[in-house]
Parts: structure tokens; C-alpha cells; sequence
């Protein structure tokens, strides 16, 4: 009988020992092929050596060292990690044999223990029939009698199982209770984040299509002023050409007068350059009338009135945000109001 538990040891059957010795001392499993023997005679699933290499070799290196996790034996292990050590084809055998005997029994060979009734510690021959309500314990009669219980309250135990259990149980429906508000909670938070998400995107593209169309309208706006401009432009730059070339022709015909004048007056004869004289005179006073030229006005090469202000613009843009439209017309209806009281103040 063991003396903690006060349950009776049975000796164990020789299946029972068969499959505690191809248990793996790793996964508590009986093992799966291929299983891999170390230079210490014990023996590992290949996938579990394989798996206690990596967590002590996080960094994979060629080769390393693992230790057997019966007797801490340190295993030093070639390039090949755990494929480099040897099977133990005898286990993998074994393991086969034991597994058909079992398929062709028909009852199992491994029988669950039948657990037994649970005995006090303090008085190993007696079961445990009564429960102390004072120290919150199971325990036998012997101890209320002339045990430490002795001057506890003590209850029967099935009034009290029935009385925790229904305790649990409330407790459990509670737990539950708040487990379904909790998971209502967080698929609410889910459509929440969900619908964020969505809703957010929305505002962005919004956001672009605005932004677009403002980008638009300036471009559009700089086209046309930049047309005006160029249309200004054109019109000066075409009445300064008309004015050279009208007086270049202007020149032109002042030089050749000259230069007839010039001949009329180098000839030796009176009477022939009398005969020309009068008329030659009338035209170069003509010309030297109509040589009064029309200057350009004054600045008229300036181009200053097509300076654009854009500081209100600007500082719109600048404080360009959401719902500052709403912040405008409250401030707006604000004005208003205080207008209107002033207004009343004011009235006799």
C-alpha cells in the first residue's frame, strides 16, 4: 500500500513493463519509426531527437551536441545532425510484434487500473466518509473522533459534494455567461475594426478625388491666366514690330532723299538744279515732318499687373483640415449672434 495515497501497488504485468521500456522519453508515446539508438544504449524517435537537436541548436549549425534526456549523456553529432545516427532496427521489430498482438487480441493487454477509494493519512485503514466544514478538508471518522477534527463542524461527504458541485456549477454557468459576453464583445470589436478599415479606405480615396479635382481646377485656372499673358504679350510685342518696321520704311525713304538731295546740289548747272530745287525741298520738309516718331508709353514693357496674390489662398490651404467647414459656419453663426445681442443692447 503506498502511504501518501493510500492506494494498494500492484505488481506491474510483463506487457505493461514491454511498453514502458518502447515509450519514448520524450513525447511519452510508444515510439515511431524510425527510432534512433544513442552511444549511451537509450534509445529516441528520430522526429523527437530531431526536435531536442533544434531547440538546443536554434542556430543550425553543421553538426552539434544534444544530451540524452535519460541520463544527460552529451551526444556529439557529425553533419549529418540525428540522420547520421543509428537506427535500432531491434526496437523498430519489437514494436511491430507488440502492435499486431494487440490487433489480434481481442481484449486489450493493458487493462486500466481500478482506482481505489481514497484512505486518511493519518489512520491508513480508513476511508475518507465525512468532510470538515471548519477546516475546509476530507477525512475520516477516526479523526473527528479522536483526531485533530475533533472539535470541527463536519458534514457528511455526498452533502457536500452535492452543495460544491452545484457551486461549480453556478460558477461554471457564470464563467460561461461572461465567456459568451466576452466572445460577443470581441466579434463586435472585429466588425468594429472591420468596418474602420472600410470606412477609412473610403475617406481616402474621397480624399483623393478632392484633392484631384482641386488640381484640376488650378490647372485649368493657370492655363487661362497664363493665356492672358500670353495674348498681352503678343499684342505689345506685335505693335513694337509694326512701329520698326513702319519707321525702317520711314528711314529708308528719308536715307534715299538724301542722298537725291545730295546729287541736286553737287550738279554745276544752275538752271538744272532750279528746275529740280523746288520740288525736291517740298519733299524733304515732308520728310523731315513726319520723321516725329511715337515712342512706346512709359513702362509700357512692364508686365506687374499680372502679379496673382495668393496669400489668402495660401493660408487656406494651410489650414485646410476636416469638418473646418463646420468650424466656420459655427463660428459664423456665433458673429451673428453676438451681432444681434449687440444690437438689443444698443435699442432703447
Amino acid at each position: 500500500m503506498d502511504i501518501q495515497t493510500g492506494q494498494i501497488i500492484r505488481s506491474s504485468s510483463p506487457m505493461e513493463c514491454l511498453e514502458k521500456q518502447l515509450s519514448c522519453p520524450i513525447c511519452l508515446d510508444m515510439f515511431t519509426k524510425p527510432v534512433v539508438i544513442l552511444p549511451c544504449q537509450h534509445n529516441l524517435c528520430r522526429g523527437c531527437a530531431n526536435d531536442l537537436y533544434d531547440a538546443q541548436n536554434p542556430y543550425h549549425y553543421s553538426g552539434g551536441i544534444f544530451r540524452c534526456p535519460n541520463c544527460r549523456f552529451e551526444v556529439v553529432l557529425d553533419r549529418h545532425g540525428v540522420y547520421g545516427l543509428q537506427r535500432n532496427l531491434l526496437v523498430e521489430n519489437i514494436i511491430d510484434i507488440y502492435k499486431q498482438q494487440q490487433e489480434s487480441s481481442p481484449e486489450p493487454l493493458l487493462k486500466p487500473k481500478s482506482s481505489a477509494e481514497p484512505t486518511c493519512q493519518e489512520h491508513e485503514d480508513e476511508k475518507i466518509n465525512i468532510y470538515c466544514i471548519t477546516c475546509q478538508v476530507p477525512t475520516c471518522s477516526m479523526c473527528k473522533v479522536f483526531g485533530v477534527h475533533k472539535d470541527c463542524e463536519v458534514s457528511p461527504l455526498q452533502n457536500v459534494y452535492q452543495n460544491q458541485k452545484t457551486e461549480l456549477s453556478n460558477a461554471m454557468e457564470m464563467l460561461m455567461t461572461g465567456n459568451s459576453s466576452l466572445q460577443a464583445v470581441m466579434s463586435q470589436l472585429e466588425d468594429t475594426c472591420k468596418a474602420i478599415e472600410d470606412n477609412g479606405q473610403l475617406q481616402k480615396e474621397s480624399l483623393d478625388e478632392q484633392f484631384d479635382l482641386l488640381y484640376a481646377i488650378l490647372q485649368e485656372k493657370k492655363a487661362q491666366l497664363i493665356e492672358k499673358i500670353n495674348q498681352e504679350k503678343e499684342n505689345k510685342v506685335t505693335h513694337l514690330h509694326s512701329l520698326a518696321q513702319k519707321y525702317t520704311e520711314q528711314l529708308q525713304r528719308g536715307t534715299k532723299l538724301v542722298e537725291t538731295a545730295i546729287q541736286t546740289m553737287d550738279r554745276t548747272s544752275v538752271a538744272e538744279f532750279l528746275i529740280t530745287a523746288r520740288e525736291l525741298i517740298t519733299k524733304v520738309k515732308e520728310a523731315a515732318e513726319s520723321s516725329l516718331v511715337q515712342k512706346p508709353e512709359s513702362d509700357f514693357e512692364k508686365m506687374d499687373h499680372f502679379t496673382l496674390v495668393t496669400d489668402h489662398i495660401e493660408a487656406i490651404l494651410a489650414n485646410m483640415d476636416f469638418g473646418a467647414e463646420d468650424d466656420e459656419e459655427d463660428e459664423d453663426v456665433e458673429k451673428e449672434e453676438e451681432e444681434e445681442g449687440g444690437e438689443y443692447i444698443s435699442s432703447p
